[in-house]
């Protein structure tokens, strides 16, 4: 299919709460372009917003061509890899669903639908497309690592294990199936495993040129609750080495310091936490904390103020 061509490329962050990334749009090929029921013009210009990576204009291009062909399937699945691209998520899923009832997606863009999902929190819709291309292609570990993530949502951990094991297998080398065997582990209460699946993520991370923040960090947060303060600094410092705009890492790092009573760097990491990420509730919940130890009964009033209205606004967004 021509979504192939256009290369929606997605990724998870090894992290929970994050939207997916793009990691490469290579220009569509001449040849598929001109597969397409399009006239010359048209193909020219669509061509072109590729090459900009102008999706709003290719947009445009793409659903003038379905008012004319709406019942092309190359159309719907292009448009529909091109609004995920723009951050248009349910366009991006109802074009796909449109196509899949013209002709059997292609594996790239029911995983592009399926993404398209879970971005909106239809973890439910987002497993049975999943399960199609496990089915379709078992030798690809990024499906039973996608199953591992909406597994560890769900939390049926035991499955999300094996769901992660099974991505292992097939990629012995792959990163974010380690992290989320890790969150798995800890979630079982399985600690030293966690360590263990933490640490494999965090060596295979150093060798990786992007330098993913995640594992550090959720290795960091682990360590942190065990009261290993001193190699939690030292992964979370590694997390911060990789993004040092995270606002995860600086909410543990003022987590790891408000249990040494190091109140004011403390404070100034959670002010960056939340300055980062205004969403982000935690840093506002455990400023308060620090505020009323310190006897400043306004000031850890409004922090616990601010930390309530975000967890009412953050539960509406919860996965389904």
């Amino acid at each position: 299919m021509l979504i192939s061509a256009l290369a929606a490329l997605v990724c998870w962050a090894g992290g929970r709460g994050q939207q997916p990334q793009l990691l490469e749009v290579p220009g569509i090929a001449p040849s598929a372009l001109k597969r397409l029921p399009l006239d010359a013009e048209s193909q020219a210009a669509l061509e072109k917003s590729f090459k900009a990576r102008d999706f709003k204009r290719a947009e445009i291009i793409l659903l003038k061509g379905l008012e004319r062909t709406p019942k092309s399937p190359q159309l719907l699945t292009l448009v529909g890899g091109v609004f995920f691209l723009d951050g248009e998520y349910l366009n991006s899923a109802v074009a796909m669903k449109k196509a899949d009832a013209l002709a059997p997606l292609d594996d790239r863009s029911r995983f592009t639908l399926a993404m398209a999902y879970v971005t909106l929190n239809h973890r439910d819709w987002a497993r049975p497309e999943l399960e199609k291309l496990a089915g379709s292609d078992p030798q690809n570990a990024i499906y039973p690592y996608w199953l591992s993530r909406l597994d560890y949502d769900a939390m049926d951990f035991n499955s999300a294990v094996r769901h992660a094991q099974k991505a292992l297998e097939l990629n012995p080398d792959f990163l974010k199936a380690y992290d989320n065997l890790g969150l798995c582990y800890e979630a079982l209460g399985q600690y030293e495993r966690a360590i263990q699946a933490y640490s494999k993520a965090v060596r295979l991370s150093q060798k990786d040129r992007s330098c993913s923040p995640w594992p550090s960090l959720d290795f960091g947060a682990l360590l942190v609750k065990l009261d290993r303060l001193g190699a939690a600094e030292e992964s979370l410092k590694q997390s911060l080495a990789c993004d040092p705009k995270f606002p995860r890492a600086h909410y543990q790092m003022g987590l790891l310091l408000e249990k040494q009573r190091n109140d004011d760097q403390a404070i100034s990491e959670l002010k960056r936490a939340a300055a980062l990420d205004p969403g982000y509730a935690d840093p506002h919940y455990l400023l308060g904390r620090i505020y009323q130890r310190q006897g400043d009964k306004q000031k850890a009033a409004e922090a616990l103020s601010n930390f309530q209205q975000l967890k009412k606004a953050e539960s509406r967004q919860r996965p389904r």
